[in-house]
């Protein structure tokens, strides 16, 4: 398998981003969530590249962006970075597809920071309380000790967390690069690391916002989603005018793995048909 490569990269408060351009036509940004990395488009970003120039980037302290002692991962810097890509990358109204943390980042970027986005894409996103899975809320107050377990606990730990997102069994050969940037030792504490650092204050800040979106929206949920019930997502969907939701059937969390030509269908649906 080819390796996934981000050969840009952009400096974020004296951290290293990094990010990938590739494709042509009208600009279109994509935003994965957690724990995962940039490479959780492998199966969608190459379909989108025909007509669009797709804009891939790692969250700061996940997959080959910067990891470091002492860094603040949260969504509270996340809408940060994002929009100084947007700006980095001298993007106006771009189409957004956002995933898990993602939609978060790509909400509170739109609500706080004033990014403007053509259409936007939330796919099972963290955006409507209560959030966080017993696992979640348990390493949240024990984070130092999970950050100590010998390597193999720890592998094993990150294998079963992100097959918990995925509907269909996965190889492992499929789960690997997933799990690889956590296992380095910066790895294994920036896993932990961003888990404490999860935060519903985040999202709290601008639900009562979401009547106030300024773009066509859809939201696809996966009906098998293990992590956040697929009533999270109507919910969502009632509060932002004129959202579609989508439910994809047979697929869980990471519906990058269990749907991709859902998302595909779904994505070029919206931005060959928005005019807004």
């Amino acid at each position: 398998m080819q390796a996934w490569t981000l050969d840009r990269q952009m400096d974020f408060r004296g951290q290293t981003v990094r990010y990938r351009v590739r494709g042509d036509g009208p600009p279109l940004v994509m935003v994965h969530g957690t724990p995962f990395s940039s490479y959780v488009w492998h199966r969608i970003a190459p379909h989108l590249e025909a007509t669009r120039t797709v804009y891939l980037y790692d969250l700061l302290g996940y997959g080959q962006s910067e990891m470091r002692a002492g860094q603040d991962v949260s969504l509270g810097v996340q809408n940060a970075l994002l929009a100084e890509l947007l700006a980095h990358w001298q993007l106006d109204r771009p189409d957004v597809v956002a995933h898990d943390f993602g939609g978060a980042t790509a909400l509170r970027a739109h609500l706080i920071d004033g990014c403007d986005y053509r259409t936007l894409t939330l796919i099972d996103p963290v955006a409507v309380a209560p959030w966080g899975s017993p696992f979640v809320q348990h390493v949240r107050h024990h984070a130092e000790a999970f950050s100590g377990a010998p390597a193999y606990i720890h592998e094993a730990i990150v294998k079963a967390y992100v097959r918990g997102a995925i509907a269909r069994p996965l190889a492992d050969a499929e789960l690997q690069p997933y799990v690889d940037p956590w296992l380095s030792e910066q790895g294994c504490i920036g896993f932990y690391r961003q888990i404490a650092q999860m935060d519903q204050r985040y999202t709290d800040e601008v639900e009562p916002r979401y009547g106030s979106i300024r773009c066509t929206t859809q939201i696809l949920w996966g009906e098998d989603d293990a992590w956040i019930p697929i009533a999270r997502g109507r919910q969502l969907a009632s509060a932002i005018p004129g959202a579609h939701f989508v439910a994809v059937p047979n697929a869980g969390h990471l519906m990058q793995e269990d749907a991709p030509e859902a998302i595909v269908a779904a994505v070029l649906r919206m931005i060959t048909g928005s005019t807004r």
